[in-house]
């Protein structure tokens, strides 16, 4: 006996399964190397003629001796920044960590939209959503690491920025 499925149940079915694919696929991935773990790196699509881009993610230290980002590069860009955003007396400022930024054994750092983020600065070309950006970090302990940071639209507040236009979401 042949079971049928009703075409609208077909048709739900194939929508589930190609949002759970577009959502994988285009996750970056973490990256360890010794006591770190780079999560969900991110960075915001940018208009055309923009020279500079911000890049997001979470540092996690399991280790047992701090470390200290001390920088970075990317091909994307023709230098990389950390930067940290804060308020003071009531007035958002935006500065360079020129010394870094250190993460403490059992700390995780969040770089995101408002804080903590990376600077790619003098773009050679707009950040696409959907893209990717690669870089690489410079750690004082854990050396170079390689992370490749997932490109969402230019008003995303983290990343996995998934939603296809027209589909309504309910929670």
């Amino acid at each position: 006996m042949k079971t049928r499925f009703p075409s609208h149940q077909i048709v739900t079915l194939a929508i589930a399964i190609l949002a759970a694919s577009v959502t994988f696929s285009a996750q970056a991935e973490d990256v360890t190397v010794g006591g770190l773990k780079i999560s969900a790196p991110w960075a915001r699509a940018t208009p055309k003629g923009a020279s500079v881009g911000a890049g997001y993610m979470k540092i996690s230290n399991t280790g047992n001796e701090p470390d200290r980002l001390m920088g970075g590069s990317s091909d994307a860009s023709s230098s990389f920044e950390i930067h940290e955003m804060r308020m003071d007396n009531g007035v958002m400022k935006m500065r360079e960590l020129a010394n870094g930024l250190e993460i403490k054994p059992g700390q995780t750092v969040a770089f995101n939209p408002g804080g903590h983020h990376l600077m790619f600065v003098d773009l050679k070309n707009a950040l696409v959503k959907g893209q990717h950006v690669k870089a690489t970090l410079q750690f004082e302990k854990a050396g170079k690491v390689d992370v490749d940071f997932i490109v969402e639209s230019i008003g995303a507040q983290s990343g996995g920025d998934h939603t296809m236009p027209g589909m309504k979401m309910q929670h």
